[in-house]
């Protein structure tokens, strides 16, 4: 009898140990959970912390590029007289820049304007390829005006190079008599120096040309 009372008692203890034992593993276990939960969250909220001082730090830094931008285009425009145009992926700008009659040299009362957009293009449009178009009044035949239109364009090119444009990007183009500022004006006839100018047409990556109309409209 005595025997049979040990054994129970020993099969109840045992029993009882290993209960503590289940439980404390359980508890061990739910214990390292919550600590790795624990760390898992102050590393999400520590990353969520750097992710938004980055973000905020690029946002500043976009907003100042485009305070930037919009005070050097409003100087090419107000100090100037330049006309720009956003377009999708392009920015056009039709600068005062013109010509003497059968002529192709850079005039010197022109050089401040085109200095001044070669700074804009190496600060905000550094490596776009840019279009520079020259065009003629109607004097003269056709071919000779595209002719001079290619040169007065090229002779533009490689003033802005001189001022630190990387050539590579700059492509010329002549479209001699064509769209005439002021129809029928040439030689000494009032406007038809307007005629005998140059286009930059600025090919923009994705978003700049959008960076452009803020700029220009004031909106961020």
């Amino acid at each position: 009898m005595q025997k049979i009372r040990f054994a129970a008692m020993t099969v109840l203890a045992v029993s009882t140990l290993s209960a503590c034992a289940t439980k404390g593993f359980v508890r061990k276990g739910l214990d390292e959970q919550r600590m790795a939960l624990s760390t898992e969250r102050s590393q999400r909220m520590a990353g969520d912390d750097s992710l938004r001082t980055k973000i905020d730090t690029e946002v500043g830094a976009l907003r100042t590029d485009l305070n930037a931008l919009r005070n050097d285009l409003g100087a090419l425009r107000n100090e100037f007289g330049a006309r720009i145009t956003a377009m999708e992926n392009q920015v056009k700008f039709a600068m005062p820049v013109h010509f003497g009659f059968d002529d192709a040299a850079v005039r010197q009362q022109d050089e401040a304007a085109l200095e001044r957009f070669a700074q804009v293009a190496s600060n905000y449009y550094k490596g776009a390829n840019i279009t520079i178009e020259g065009f003629a009044d109607p004097a003269g035949s056709a071919a000779y005006n595209l002719r001079l239109s290619r040169e007065r364009a090229d002779a533009v090119r490689d003033f802005l190079v001189s001022k630190g444009l990387d050539g590579a990007t700059l492509r010329t183009v002549g479209y001699g008599k064509t769209r005439l500022v002021k129809p029928g004006a040439k030689g000494d006839e009032a406007g038809a120096e307007l005629n005998r100018r140059v286009v930059f047409v600025v090919e923009t990556p994705a978003g700049m040309g959008t960076a452009t109309v803020a700029a220009m409209s004031g909106n961020e």
